[in-house]
């Protein structure tokens, strides 16, 4: 007690008047980039991917250490990282572990395996990706022999998640060769203890019961093509009979009643004849009780470049078409129906989140081969589905080897793969290095090289750039301008 009685008659009774004094300090910039975003704003991105909107006034501000510590945009920039002082020490760590997350996909590798079964098909879409066969031509069908094969190169990939999604063609027409699939993936998985997941994207035209107790028995998800209302799905996807839509309404129907509402899935392509039918088209998905939409424009591959469809449009009009049919989705929303658009989730969930939801379009370094790999029917794999395509037009570029001739390392590490991949990591790739839009955008190596026999392309020319930056602008500016849609899109990218 004495001691505690000499110690506090040493203490003054009050701090001196300095202690309470609001001294600005000095902060430190964390690494950024900016762009702009409208007339009066930047947007700013850290290396997490954080954004913050800020006024061009202020930027100037902030670079040249001015901005008071009260402002507004001062505490928010030094929550999301972009500014390090004495009340954020941690801030260091808390960037690195975002980044660490939002990277960590990569250690994962390969978890998505395309098996194209079958070349052979009974549509005849004029924008088809693929240059399909006719349904006579077995020639075109997969061995077994490859089929087993390419699954030794599927479980030498460390991933723990594994996907086999079945193409073609029409890959019902090879459904014994995927049965034989299914069923050896899964012997070989008793040993494996992978998490093992079945995808046919399939038109439907040819379903039946006993296929879908087959896929009910080893829970195989089906995906299918619906373009829209009937006589717009009909053009698009013609086939002997003009049923095509018939078919596959009939197909999602029968599907639902086997396996469920939640196994069936539908995917859409944006031809010319649907520019001004968006609404249409979303009403289509809705009438049929689907929860989403996934607005795809034409790439530029097989039939599509032959026929030139992929040249109808620009990204310009497609931007106009995706961006009406935001609208409208978000309209909905407001009046109490659900649904969203898978597009505009997966960006904004690299937004909002510090997930990578691992879409092969918007990684970086680039999903080919890491994300996504695919065996062809003859045994040729190749990087991407889309540098199948390719190489059906002539371009071997993106060409990785062959199941019964290459081990998984010669693949895996083949400079077809691996050049494509260091040239368009958008770290290191000019113009995107300096892009606010970096975290959230991606690299298409094999798009670029099929519109300019380049890698990365000159950015300002890029179709692939001028799309993205557009949605991504869209969906801040929706976000900044309207709370509502602001939690409406974080629901989407948290998937809620």
């Amino acid at each position: 007690m004495l001691f505690l009685r000499r110690a506090l008659s040493k203490m003054s009774k009050f701090q001196s008047i300095s202690t309470y004094t609001n001294v600005e300090e000095e902060y430190k910039l964390l690494p950024f980039r900016f762009s702009e975003l409208d007339a009066d704003k930047y947007i700013l991105t850290n290396i997490a991917g954080e954004y913050y909107s800020l006024k061009k006034n202020k930027l100037s501000l902030l670079v040249n250490h001015s901005l008071k510590s009260d402002d507004e945009d001062y505490i928010n920039l030094r929550a999301k990282q972009f500014l390090l002082d004495s009340q954020n020490e941690i801030a260091l760590e808390l960037l690195a572990l975002k980044v660490r997350t939002r990277y960590s996909r990569l250690a994962e590798f390969t978890g998505l395996h395309i098996f194209v079964v079958s070349l052979r098909c009974d549509h005849s879409c004029p924008y088809c990706q693929v240059s399909r066969q006719s349904e006579d031509k077995a020639a075109f069908d997969m061995t077994i022999e490859i089929a087993d094969k390419a699954l030794d190169l599927v479980f030498c990939s460390p991933s723990q998640a594994i996907k086999i999604e079945f193409q073609g063609g029409e890959p019902l027409l090879n459904f014994e060769l995927i049965k034989h699939i299914v069923n050896a993936a899964k012997t070989r998985n008793e040993i494996e203890k992978r998490e093992l997941d079945f995808v046919i994207a399939t038109t439907l035209a040819l379903i039946d019961n006993e296929m879908l107790l087959f896929c009910k028995e080893h829970h195989i998800h089906i995906s299918t093509s619906l373009d829209g209302p009937q006589d717009l799905h009909n053009k698009n996807r013609p086939r002997q009979g003009r049923d095509s839509y018939e078919k596959a309404i009939k197909g999602i129907e029968l599907s639902r009643e086997i396996l469920g509402k939640d196994r069936v899935s539908a995917l859409m392509t944006t031809t010319q004849d649907s520019l001004e039918r968006v609404k249409e088209i979303i009403d289509e998905y809705l009438g049929l009780e689907f929860e989403g939409i996934f607005l795809r424009q034409l790439s530029p591959y097989g039939f599509a470049m032959k026929t030139k469809s992929f040249m109808t449009y620009d990204s310009e009009k497609w931007l106009e078409f995706y961006k009406e049919g935001i609208n409208y989705i978000i309209e909905l929303n407001k009046n109490g129906i659900r649904f969203q658009e898978y597009y505009a989730s997966t960006i904004l969930t690299k937004m909002l989140t510090c997930d990578d939801p691992g879409f092969v379009d918007l990684m970086s370094p680039s999903g080919i081969g890491i994300g996504a790999i695919v065996y062809n029917y003859n045994g040729v794999v190749y990087a991407s589905d889309e540098s199948r395509m390719l190489a059906e037009m002539g371009n071997d570029t993106f060409k990785l080897g062959h199941v019964l001739e290459n081990s998984y390392e010669e693949i895996i590490l083949s400079d077809a793969l691996l050049n494509p991949i260091e040239e368009s990591f958008t770290l290191s790739v000019p113009m995107c290095t300096d892009c606010a839009f970096e975290p959230f955008c991606g690299s298409d190596p094999v798009y670029h090289h099929a519109m300019s026999k380049d890698f990365v392309s000159r950015k300002p020319e890029s179709g692939f750039c001028k799309k993205n930056m557009g949605i991504f602008k869209y969906l801040i500016n929706l976000m900044e301008s309207d709370p509502y849609t602001k939690k409406l899109f974080h629901r989407w990218a948290n998937r809620i």
